[in-house]
């Protein structure tokens, strides 16, 4: 949707009268759609039918070092906002002791949209209901117990505008969707099987992907099997062997032990009262070896098809492909604007030269904070599945999280899986129930033996990761190939 140049105009008068009045700097976040819908299917029931329209305006205004924030759904109250958002930084400026800067950037405009075919809310809800009901029918066996299919859609336009000059609107559209089916094993006990939606990082990503059977569909028939199994195989025993992770769990290993002590906000202890904080310190930045030297980890902000991939963050900065980790070395962080100034300070030195491009927020409701875009491992060169499998003695292969523990600074973990299959002297022999594994990150990838190619490479979508108080949920994206992890933990003690 194109603003009028009378809006336009009267937000930009309000930057410069903010700016006049003395504020150092000033942003606005003009969200003209805001459309996300959701829809779940249990058991055959449509549970859940939900589709919220929000549109409006947030601003930011900087003024002697601190931040005040401000928010309306009315745009005939604009000037109200800003005025709303001065007060509150004047208020918090009385109570800051470290003053806040705003790293250097040049104005700059620009335009992105995600590459969609088919707007999922030009889709009539008879037409997503039956695509559903229809995956749902092909999930149904007398054996399984529940039954669950979940759909999300969202299309976003957003223009943000700040006191440098910088211009930027960003069309924005995600489609998510999740298959789950549980059974009852031979000791009675549940066991689920489930299957998300992923890209392959090309194409397009409107609702033409959902509907792509290799993509989600065709699945149905792989869970149903795997669970199957799942309900005889034999319980894991606990010891120290390989872990091969396939891209459904190598998403979240990476999520939580690599994205998130990341974040440079964390790591300054932001988010210390409520997710905790990061093991990582602004002296470990080219120097700490958080992996072997297989470990190649890139904040890619340009996969194509990817809920990460969003053009320019909410601070007008365009995201950036750039290392985090390269041959095992920690090199950079996810970083903004504000926090690399901040941290820069702190160190008294330059740690970080530029923003990673990583400020977002959820809804022109919510202030940005530091956010993942595309965390990814890179490919390597260990070959496909099979030739990781062919070069392991003794491990398992595990597949998509059913439960995870993270230690506070996220310098240890415990993960549970849905899937994993024994491999012995090169050979996958069999299934395997409750799989976990769990170790101290950096232990754990300094022990990444194996990096598949890219036969072996998915984009994992994740809609929900929540940070920040008030809670933010950020849709994110994660390129990772098959890993081989050696000497880990696995099992339980009986």
């Amino acid at each position: 949707m194109t603003i009028s140049s009378e809006l336009k105009k009267n937000i930009l008068q309000n930057i410069d009268r903010i700016i006049s009045n003395g504020a150092e700097y000033v942003d606005a976040r003009l969200y003209t759609k805001g459309d996300t819908e959701m829809l779940i299917i249990f058991d055959g029931n449509i549970e859940v039918n939900d589709t919220v329209y929000e549109n409006g305006i947030g601003v930011r205004v900087l003024y002697n070092g601190a931040w005040g924030f401000a928010a309306t759904s009315s745009i005939s109250e604009i000037e109200k906002c800003f005025d709303k958002s001065f007060a509150n930084a004047k208020t918090a400026a009385s109570l800051v002791n470290t003053p806040l800067r705003m790293a250097k950037k040049p104005a700059i405009k620009g335009s992105f949209a995600s590459p969609v075919k088919q707007n999922p809310f030009d889709v009539s809800i008879k037409d997503k209901l039956d695509f559903l009901l229809a995956t749902d029918k092909a999930l149904k066996e007398d054996w399984i117990i529940q039954r669950l299919l979940m759909t999300m859609f969202q299309h976003r336009h957003i223009y943000f505008f700040n006191s440098e000059g910088t211009e930027t609107d960003k069309t924005i559209t995600n489609v998510f969707s999740k298959m789950a089916i549980t059974a009852l094993d031979e000791d009675g006990l549940p066991q689920r099987r489930s299957h998300d939606l992923y890209t392959e990082g090309t194409g397009t990503r409107g609702f033409e992907m959902l509907i792509k059977p290799e993509l989600f569909f065709n699945h149905s028939k792989r869970i149903k099997g795997e669970l199957k199994e799942l309900l005889t195989a034999k319980q894991l025993d606990y010891g120290k062997r390989s872990v091969i992770l396939l891209p459904g769990q190598g998403m979240l290993q990476v999520h939580e032990t690599i994205g998130h002590p990341l974040e440079l906000d964390r790591i300054l202890g932001y988010e210390l009262s409520y997710a905790g904080g990061s093991f990582v310190g602004l002296n470990d930045f080219g120097k700490l070896k958080y992996g072997s030297e297989k470990l190649n980890v890139s904040a890619y902000g340009k996969i194509e098809n990817s809920p990460g991939t969003f053009g320019f963050d909410d601070e007008g900065t365009p995201e950036r492909d750039y290392l985090l980790i390269e041959k095992g070395i920690l090199k950079d962080a996810l970083t903004s604007r504000a926090m690399i100034a901040e941290a820069n300070a702190k160190a008294q030195k330059e740690v970080f030269k530029e923003s990673g491009g990583c400020s977002r927020a959820t809804a022109f409701y919510r202030a940005p904070i530091d956010r993942m875009s595309n965390v990814s491992i890179l490919p390597g060169n260990d070959g496909n599945l099979d030739d990781i499998i062919k070069n392991t003695e003794n491990g398992i292969i595990v597949d998509t999280p059913l439960s995870w523990s993270i230690g506070s600074n996220r310098e240890h973990f415990h993960f549970a899986t849905e899937m994993a299959w024994e491999v012995k002297n090169g050979k996958k022999t069999g299934v395997v129930r409750n799989a976990t594994y769990q170790g101290h990150t950096l232990e754990f990838y300094n022990n990444l033996s194996a990096v598949g190619d890219e036969s072996t490479y998915r984009v994992c979508q994740v809609e929900n990761c929540g940070k920040g108080e008030p809670n933010q949920a950020m849709e994110i994206g994660h390129g990772v190939p098959v890993l081989r992890f050696d000497d880990v933990i696995t099992g339980e003690r009986s």
